[in-house]
């Protein structure tokens, strides 16, 4: 039998990465299970000129579209809104946009503020000096100083606002309405070793210039340099547990597709509102009938993905396309509640350069903009390199019937049950989008747009995968407590996107992973009680 590891991490993706690089300073024996493997930027998409083709097939972000060994497949047929992720060292850092917001200090406290879901047992401040660590171990690039946004502080100048965002800051200066430089990953200047952008191509389908920072080129070189182990191409199926009902270790596959047990003191799951679920559920066992860590009957509940509404439409003059990162700037403007909008909570804004030109024909074909004949090319030119989007980031609240649960038929290639989602958009949501979308036609209107088009709900939207673990003081109504540690297994942890009690209307990897280091931070400080 392999001798036991005190710290075992699964996944190696945001959260797993950043927990594995700050406990790697306590000289422990820490092991990170894995079940993709290294990505070889030499075979990124961006690397030849057919990178927007492979968007629609193995560089799909959906699983059940790429459907690589590495992937696991998502019943999501009962949702709207469709799950995309991705398996590798990096995690869906590799597949992201690299858009960097954080949660307001106000999403912690919507309870108190708005009276709906509930308050996080920790509030924005505790969380502050993990996004600044954070921001310097990923390598942001900002304007700092945005009145409606949290304080940051980037390491490098913010991306140009090129073609697409001197138009849209144009049209929101007319309205009258807040707008600011996004905060990206996307390195501006050489940092830490990686080389800045020179626009190889959109962002999400992997960066080969490794300007976009993925957990696989930032925290893990310095984590296995500090000593932390990584094993990849292993698929864990269950959490075992002793006869105290502590965390023992972990059944997985390995590369060989070979059953294994390792081990561990801690166990550290980061696997993602979706995974993470997935694994508690399928450890059940006569002490855990129910699922691991389920006292609460809550693991699984609260699925929370941000309802996406895009509204895009094309202006006479040039855009950016994908000659730059997709997002350029954002607005807090309707971030907020306000009742005489007809909805509690609001939405954040990312403004969308463009898109490339396989893109461009196959949507618009689809959308009836792009007709088959003797005036095809015409407007295709009208339409490739003119196009302006608007994507409202709408915040989900908390609903038990939006779940995760176990298919009774649907498997992975070893055998474990895939995960099932039961997902729908709430009244509120619905309102939220509605309002969001008449926004965004002003927008575009104002900056000379035609033939606008909505996307909403994006359906390959499901980016976010959050709440179904979710945080709080109470063990009836949470699952983890106030530091990541499950309330029923004392010595197993949760670092990922789960955790999120509230949503919030923002891209939510930042946020991830400061809780990710807040969590390692507050184990550290407590390694001599650790199983008390």
């Amino acid at each position: 039998m392999k001798d036991p590891v005190d710290v075992l991490i699964i996944g190696a993706g945001a959260s797993g990465a950043a927990v594995a690089w700050s406990l790697a300073e306590t000289k422990m024996h820490i092991l990170c299970l894995e079940q993709g493997g290294w990505m070889n930027p030499a075979e990124y998409p961006s690397t030849g000129r057919d990178w927007e083709a492979k968007f629609y097939g193995e560089w799909s972000s959906s699983p059940n579209v790429r459907g690589r060994p590495e992937d696991y497949p998502v019943n999501d047929d009962n949702s709207p809104i469709k799950v995309v992720n991705y398996n590798a060292v990096g995690g869906s850092t590799v597949m992201y946009t690299a858009h960097w917001p954080r949660l307001h200090p106000s999403d912690f406290k919507v309870k108190t503020l708005d009276g709906v879901a509930d308050d996080w047992p920790i509030d924005y401040d505790a969380l502050t000096p993990f996004f600044e660590e954070n921001d310097r171990m990923m390598g942001t690039s900002g304007l700092s100083g945005d009145p409606l946004s949290p304080l940051t502080h980037p390491p490098m100048p913010q991306q140009p606002l090129g073609l697409s965002g001197a138009i849209i800051g144009k049209a929101m200066n007319k309205l009258g309405w807040h707008w600011w430089p996004s905060d990206t990953t996307v390195a501006t200047m050489d940092y830490e070793g990686r080389a800045r952008c020179i626009n190889l191509g959109h962002c999400t389908p992997a960066c080969a210039q490794g300007a976009k920072s993925s957990t696989d080129i930032t925290y893990w070189p310095h984590a296995i340099r500090a000593g932390v182990e990584l094993r990849t191409h292993c698929r864990v199926r269950e959490i075992t547990t002793d006869e105290n009902g502590m965390a023992s270790g972990v059944v997985y596959y390995d590369k060989d597709g070979v059953e294994q047990f390792q081990p561990a003191h801690v166990v550290i799951i980061a696997c993602n509102g979706v995974g993470t679920p997935r694994l508690l559920l399928n450890s059940a066992s006569s002490r855990f009938p129910n699922g691991l860590a389920n006292s609460s009957g809550l693991v699984g509940k609260n699925l929370m993905f941000h309802p996406y509404a895009q509204i895009y439409g094309y202006v006479k003059e040039p855009t950016d396309s994908n000659r730059a990162p997709p997002t350029c700037l954002w607005s807090k403007q309707w971030y907020d509640t306000d009742l005489s909008r007809g909805f509690v909570r609001g939405y954040g804004v990312q403004f969308v350069r463009g898109a490339g030109p396989v893109f461009e024909a196959v949507v618009s074909e689809q959308k009836g903009i792009l007709p088959w004949g003797e005036d095809h090319h015409r407007i295709f030119r009208k339409l490739n390199g003119h196009r302006l989007g608007f994507s409202a980031i709408c915040e989900d609240l908390p609903e038990e019937h939006n779940q995760v649960t176990l298919d009774p038929v649907l498997k992975d290639d070893h055998g474990i049950p895939a995960p099932k989602i039961d997902y729908t958009i709430s009244e509120n949501s619905r309102k939220m989008m509605e309002h969001a979308l008449a926004r965004g036609r002003e927008v575009l209107e104002t900056a000379g747009a035609t033939d606008i088009c909505i996307n909403s709900p994006i359906p390959w939207g499901g980016w976010h995968l959050l709440g179904t673990a979710r945080m709080g003081t109470d063990p009836e109504r949470s699952v983890v407590n106030e530091w990541g540690r499950t309330h029923d297994v004392k010595n197993l942890f949760i670092v990922d996107g789960s955790i999120f009690v509230t949503s919030g209307g923002v891209n939510p990897t930042s946020t991830i992973q400061a809780l990710a280091l807040y969590i390692a931070d507050q184990m550290k400080q407590r390694l001599a009680n650790l199983f008390d």
